[in-house]
């Protein structure tokens, strides 16, 4: 059996206070890594932390970075405090999606916001990691995004058109720091147990005028596997392109959706 050791690489994970973000960090963590988790409130990665502790192949407590990823103040003060331990090997750029809507619905504002927490905090965030990265000659940068950028969700107009200049972005980068043993990624979750996705549920269900449980149902339906992912399983193929087994992968999207997106490639 294959196991993953990510002993002595220390990891920087965005939006790490619940969902995606926490169990990608629980799964680094459980893995050997020096884990650092980011997210707005104190107390919610405080109450991470103590998760990510207990699952530890070390046992120690992620240090918690406060930060509100739409602030380019914020991503300066959280780099320059994950920088002072030492080069960031494995930095997961996660944010919360932008909120759900039809063209009619979303404002200028709603579209700036959105391009500053989808797009801008991952550029932001990584312009400060990568030069460390690039001089030790080792360094993965994984971008989480949607499924949405091969497959449209309903009413989710800025994360089915902000997700994709995401990937844009990655692919090059990825072509630019290739050389440097830097890779470059993005994975795209489907529907996955968390907390946005209730949130979706209900808004859907509003907008509809029926039952949140019929929602859950048709996504259900649209999936191969008939039934929704939890945050673990999302964690396990971000855990392989965080390690070794993935020297030869890079400037790629990885849609873990149980099958949702139809597209042939």
């Amino acid at each position: 059996m294959i196991s993953i050791d990510l002993s002595g690489r220390r990891a920087l994970v965005c939006g790490a206070s619940a969902g995606l973000g926490l169990a990608v960090a629980e799964a680094l963590s459980a893995a050997g890594a020096e884990v650092l988790i980011s997210a707005r409130s104190q107390e919610r990665l405080d109450a991470a932390a103590a998760k990510i502790e207990s699952k530890s192949a070390t046992g120690s407590r992620p240090v918690t970075l406060v930060a509100d990823l739409t602030s380019v103040a914020d991503i300066e003060a959280m780099t320059q405090s994950a920088l002072e331990g030492g080069a960031i090997d494995i930095l997961v750029n996660n944010a919360g999606g932008p909120p759900s809507g039809t063209f009619d619905d979303l404002s200028e504002a709603d579209w700036r916001r959105a391009v500053d927490l989808t797009l801008m905090s991952a550029v932001e965030t990584t312009r400060r990691i990568l030069p460390a990265m690039r001089q030790q000659r080792w360094g993965r940068i994984i971008n989480v995004t949607s499924t949405s950028v091969k497959q449209p969700v309903e009413a989710l107009l800025l994360s089915n058109s902000i997700r994709l200049a995401v990937i844009g972005w990655a692919k090059t980068l990825a072509n630019e720091v290739g050389p440097d043993n830097v890779l470059v990624n993005s994975v795209g979750p489907g529907f996955t147990a968390t907390e946005r996705l209730d949130q979706l549920a209900a808004a859907a269900a509003e907008r509809r005028g029926i039952d949140v449980d019929q929602i859950r149902a048709a996504w259900r339906a649209s999936v191969p596997l008939r039934r929704i992912a939890e945050p673990s399983e999302f964690a396990g193929p971000v855990l392989f392109l965080a390690s070794e087994l993935a020297s030869y992968v890079t400037g790629t999207m990885i849609a873990i959706d149980g099958g949702r997106n139809q597209s042939m490639m």
